[in-house]
């Protein structure tokens, strides 16, 4: 890529640009990685360090402790990751939090006391052991709970994953839930049962209001009981892959378990509760507001039933008090680097699309909805599109670049972050295809975005918040690709646990100096973001990845 150009000053605010590539890890050259298999010059330079000037480059954990979460085999995500880069710390994250309310008793207070009053409880989740929106090991500890608290009646309405663990394994994590059910049953003698399912990308795990049509599947599968019909879960799951060879498990149609009569096993009933038990919220908030709200207008849904208690495993959204009961009180994380940037009295931006807005506002704020100074802050949304990620993988690269690029022009914002979302989204497809032109829309915005802060006189630091686009396809334990019957490989739909770039280039007069530290995680890039702004880096954060003269 030769030099950095002429800088060119003007008397604008020069500004501090963060971008985040989402799913965006730093991984070297791979037959499988679409970073490097996309024709992404600019992207490509930047890693390989083939700018001249003041560029700086790092590596930074984005997963395991590094991000608050139980053991170094957790992957990232992005909730985590835009936690902890808010933050400037690490702290525990929800898979954590649980894991410890468990171990000491803490989930069993007051909150999980009122669900176990009512004869019938519905659980409501995500089915695998991913990790990174709940754990079948929570909800086998729900479940035997709760019989053992003397409920009568255990539902359990699965949502099938195929995305942050190895797809078509939705039989597998069936199968244990019902060995579980079973083993309730016998022990206890009381009716434990599957009620519904559906793959999380058709039902029920919308998130950011994308598409509430998600949602209403359901709350037809769930709560009304009235979705396609089948005599098992086993059944519709053999059903819906004979019908549709291939399907992931992610976009598994919705259905309802009935009895001989016809009539559903698990549709939510007057005095019921039912218990949301995904740790991580994005995808919980819709179907929660769809089981609580009266009146609701983002679907047909009709009356709810009558006295329905609704809890969910954590916190959601504490600024909006979703949900109203949970069972694991939620870190408050004070203090986050946009706190402290308004507080000095600077302006920022935080820019995305609505797959990813809430990250860098709400996640990014320390679980907080609301602005910390409304005059200093802007929050800008561009709509994602409603078609599968596949098939528009360039995604909102382009119009997120052009809000950025915007913004910098102004002249009005000393700090703006933003989140490019298609290395994320599309690499959960498995389709290494379309990542690939995730990955080349993304230089292609990168380098516009480059170039305003260029002519600006700014800065701009690259990072990301975890791995995924960067492996495509699934290994064994010796690093070896896996393979399908017909001897292709099988596609990677989740998350990694690869390092994330850590990139600045710096346009202003000033020497700085990067970190000879090798286990820097995402929790430094805050302080280092202080550092670039001039702002002192409160004491209890950790270390900057890059920092200035006065700190030395």
């Amino acid at each position: 890529m030769g030099n950095l150009g002429r800088v060119i000053r003007n008397d604008r605010q020069s500004p501090l640009v963060l971008a985040i590539l989402d799913g965006f890890g730093d991984m070297p050259p791979a037959a499988d990685n679409a970073v490097w298999l996309a024709r992404a010059p600019f992207l490509h330079a930047l890693l390989n360090n083939q700018f001249e000037g003041r560029v700086y480059r790092s590596h930074l954990r984005a997963h395991g402790s590094a991000v608050g979460l139980p053991s170094e085999g957790d992957m990232g995500n992005s909730e985590v990751g835009h936690n902890i880069m808010g933050a400037g710390r690490v702290f525990d994250q929800g898979a954590k939090q649980v894991e410890e309310a468990i171990r000491d008793g803490r989930i069993w207070g007051e909150p999980w006391q009122q669900v176990t009053t009512r004869s019938r409880v519905h659980f409501v989740g995500l089915l695998s052991d991913g990790n990174v929106h709940s754990h079948i090991r929570h909800l086998d500890q729900l479940l035997r709970k709760a019989a053992a608290d003397g409920v009568q009646h255990l539902v359990v309405h699965a949502l099938f994953d195929g995305r942050d663990v190895i797809d078509h394994t939705a039989e597998r994590y069936l199968g244990e839930l019902e060995t579980t059910l079973a083993d309730i049953r016998s022990e206890y003698g009381i009716d434990a049962v599957v009620g519904s399912g559906g793959g999380r990308m058709s039902t029920t795990m919308d998130r950011y209001e994308a598409d509430w049509t998600i949602v209403e599947r359901g709350w037809h599968a769930h709560g009304a009981g009235d979705a396609r019909p089948f005599p098992s879960a086993a059944d519709a799951l053999a059903t819906l892959r004979k019908e549709q060879p291939g399907v992931s498990d992610q976009f598994l149609p919705e259905f309802t378990v009935t009895n001989a009569a016809g009539a559903p096993l698990g549709a939510m009933q007057a005095g019921d509760a039912v218990v949301l038990f995904n740790f991580r919220g994005d995808r919980m908030i819709e179907i929660y507001r769809a089981l609580t709200e009266t009146p609701f207008t983002s679907f047909d849904r009709g009356p709810l039933p009558d006295d329905l208690l609704v809890a969910g495993l954590t916190m959601y959204d504490g600024d909006l008090g979703i949900p109203a009961l949970y069972l694991v009180p939620p870190v408050k994380v004070q203090g986050t680097v946009s706190e402290v940037i308004a507080s000095a009295g600077l302006r920022q931006a935080a820019i995305a699309e609505t797959q990813k807005f809430g990250h860098v506002t709400y996640f990014w704020n320390g679980n907080r909805s609301d602005k910390f100074d409304e005059a200093m802050e802007d929050y800008i949304e561009i709509a994602s599109d409603r078609v599968p990620f596949e098939q528009r993988p360039w995604m909102k690269s382009a119009e997120t670049a052009d809000e950025v690029i915007r913004c910098i022009q102004s002249g009005e914002y000393e700090f703006v972050r933003a989140n490019f979302a298609a290395g994320d989204m599309v690499g959960h497809t498995g389709d290494i295809d379309a990542s690939v032109v995730a990955v080349e829309a993304m230089d292609i915005s990168m380098e516009r975005v480059f170039e305003a802060v260029r002519l600006a006189g700014g800065t701009l630091v690259v990072t990301a918040d975890h791995g995924n686009c960067e492996v495509m396809h699934e290994h064994d334990g010796k690093g070896n690709t896996m393979l399908m019957a017909d001897g292709t490989p099988v596609p990677k739909k989740s998350h990694t646990l690869s390092p994330v770039p850590f990139i600045a280039v710096d346009f202003l007069p000033r020497d700085l100096h990067l970190s000879e530290r090798t286990d820097l995680g995402l929790a430094n890039i805050a302080a280092s973001l202080l550092e670039l702004l001039g702002l002192d880096v409160p004491a209890d954060y950790s270390e900057p990845v890059l920092a200035t003269d006065r700190t030395r």
